[in-house]
């Protein structure tokens, strides 16, 4: 009767630990969700194609066959996530909020499935919480993950493939869901992040039992997993012909990986080097992680964490293409290796030298930079919420710091609370989204181009990007040209809209023109058409 009574405590207490682990993250991921607009490139496009989704009727086919900018075929990836942001704008209207929400949610759902995974791997219920509650503080994963992206999403489809795999190895019935979190991830993001992740998870079930190798429900379950994926990609091919292909798993797939996208090529160690910018302080405690799977490489938590980091840091490092979310799916895979390292260092009492002096530094950077913008602040009114932010992150690292010199163990729970705070308060600031500064804000843009263009007008303009985010916000769609093209759109007998800068004005001699919306000297990018339309 005892041993049922610890078994009925044991299984409350996980149903508990996943409860809370998913508030906590779901807390944390919507918080301040629609205070900023939607970033170029991968939000714009995908709230682009959800919206059409949205406004189309049933009859149009558009869930099936998604398009962009009005009719344009949308052959990037598979509609998912596109689906869900639908249902969104169906249940909640249109808004950087409802856009978000569904991919905040998933990415917050893979929270407490990494703990699952870690129940099943580690002996010691603590580095299951570290593992889960390190992977809900890194800034990386909850800032990416929040987003209108597609790799929080991924990372949720792993950890529940992952999870079922490691359930099967009692009861083989779990294998059939391992190939439904494979057949969403190809859902998600394409057959060829199927193939990656799928190709992870049976090297990994090949080390560790490869007796599952020969099992019919992991197999059948790969196949039912991977059907709808096979399906839509057949009914693209039926619909729009050899095209779809050649872009679809030509120029958006096969292609990345030995050729630059859009000039997003970096070296090898890359993402190495994204790691170590945006992974502290639990970067800190990545080494003796390591060094601990190493040595205890006959240990399923060992195979799963080497085999997780390290085949997938390979596959990205090696692509030509590097775009920084590529990383996010790793994260869980390094959070294994901390969660061992804090356990370990919780079971011990002592922590390695290394630890006390990066942890210190840590404070000392953070010192450091809540001084600059405090001084920032009070001479000429700068930012006080990243003020705020580090000056709490200095305090609690050097309390932190304090406590590994004196070899207390509770740094663990000092850093992991401050750090969920800082979160916290950076996602209900203005600063957690800072690509937004990268270029001219799109909302005040769009705001004059939606009220003074035709529905569905084609806007020219002498910036040289795609402003997804813009094409959005306006619901036009926007061509950046050259001065010799803009100068001969100019010249049509109808009316033309250019979106220019006082500069592009002044260099193409574009006279008579007229500016809408705005007076000449409000904003940099003006909206101007002929003076005779």
């Amino acid at each position: 009767m005892g041993s049922w009574r610890d078994g009925d405590k044991l299984i409350n207490s996980d149903r508990l630990c996943f409860l809370g682990l998913f508030v906590a993250a779901v807390f944390l991921y919507t918080s301040g969700l629609g205070n900023l607009p939607l970033r170029d490139w991968d939000e714009g496009i995908v709230a682009g194609v959800a919206r059409n989704i949205w406004r189309a009727s049933p009859g149009e086919y558009t869930w099936l066959y998604p398009t962009i900018n009005y009719d344009q075929p949308y052959w990037n990836k598979p509609p998912l996530v596109h689906w869900l942001i639908a249902f969104s704008y169906r249940s909640f209207g249109v808004s950087e909020w409802s856009t978000r929400l569904f991919p905040a949610l998933l990415s917050a759902l893979a929270v407490p499935l990494l703990y699952k995974i870690s129940r099943e791997i580690f002996s010691s219920h603590l580095a299951a919480i570290f593992s889960a509650l390190v992977y809900l503080t890194l800034l990386p994963v909850a800032r990416h993950g929040r987003l209108a992206m597609l790799d929080g999403a991924i990372a949720c489809w792993f950890c529940l493939a992952i999870w079922c795999l490691l359930r099967g190895r009692k009861s083989p019935r779990w294998l059939l869901s391992a190939g439904l979190g494979i057949g969403l991830i190809c859902l998600t993001k394409g057959i060829m992040m199927g193939v990656l992740l799928g190709g992870i998870a049976i090297l990994f079930i090949a080390w560790d039992s490869p007796g599952l190798l020969g099992s019919s429900y992991l197999w059948s379950g790969l196949i039912l997993g991977v059907t709808p994926a096979i399906a839509w990609y057949i009914l693209q091919y039926l619909h729009y012909g050899s095209e779809f292909l050649g872009i679809s798993l030509g120029t958006q797939t096969f292609n990345r990986i030995w050729k630059p996208v859009n000039n997003a090529s970096s070296p090898p160690w890359h993402y190495l080097l994204e790691i170590a910018k945006y992974s502290l302080p639990w970067l800190i405690f990545v080494p003796m992680g390591i060094k601990l799977a190493v040595e205890n490489r006959h240990q399923t938590w060992s195979k799963l964490a080497l085999t997780w980091s390290g085949v997938y840091l390979l596959a990205i490092s090696l692509m030509r293409t590097k775009l920084p979310w590529y990383v996010i799916p790793i994260y869980p895979g390094l959070s294994l290796f901390i969660g061992a390292s804090l356990n370990t260092a919780w079971q011990k009492k002592r922590s390695p030298y290394s630890w006390k002096i990066c942890l210190s530094l840590v404070a000392l950077i953070c010192w450091v930079g809540s001084g600059i913008y405090a001084w920032g602040y009070f001479n000429s009114g700068s930012n006080l919420d990243l003020t705020i932010i580090l000056l709490i992150v200095a305090i609690s690292s050097s309390i932190a710091a304090l406590l590994l010199w004196r070899s207390s163990a509770y740094f663990i729970p000092v850093t992991i609370a401050s750090f969920y705070l800082a979160l916290l308060l950076l996602f209900n600031s203005n600063d957690w989204l800072w690509e937004l500064n990268e270029a001219f804000p799109v909302k005040p843009v769009a705001e004059v181009i939606k009220k003074n263009t035709p529905p569905r007008q084609s806007i020219y303009t002498a910036y040289p990007n795609f402003r997804p985010s813009l094409e959005f916000y306006s619901d036009r769609v926007f061509t950046p040209a050259s001065d010799d093209k803009l100068q001969q759109y100019w010249q049509q007998n109808q009316p033309v809209y250019l979106l220019v800068d006082r500069d592009a004005i002044e260099r193409l001699n574009l006279k008579p023109y007229k500016t809408l919306g705005n007076e000449p000297n409000d904003v940099t990018w003006q909206l101007i058409t002929q003076t005779d339309y």
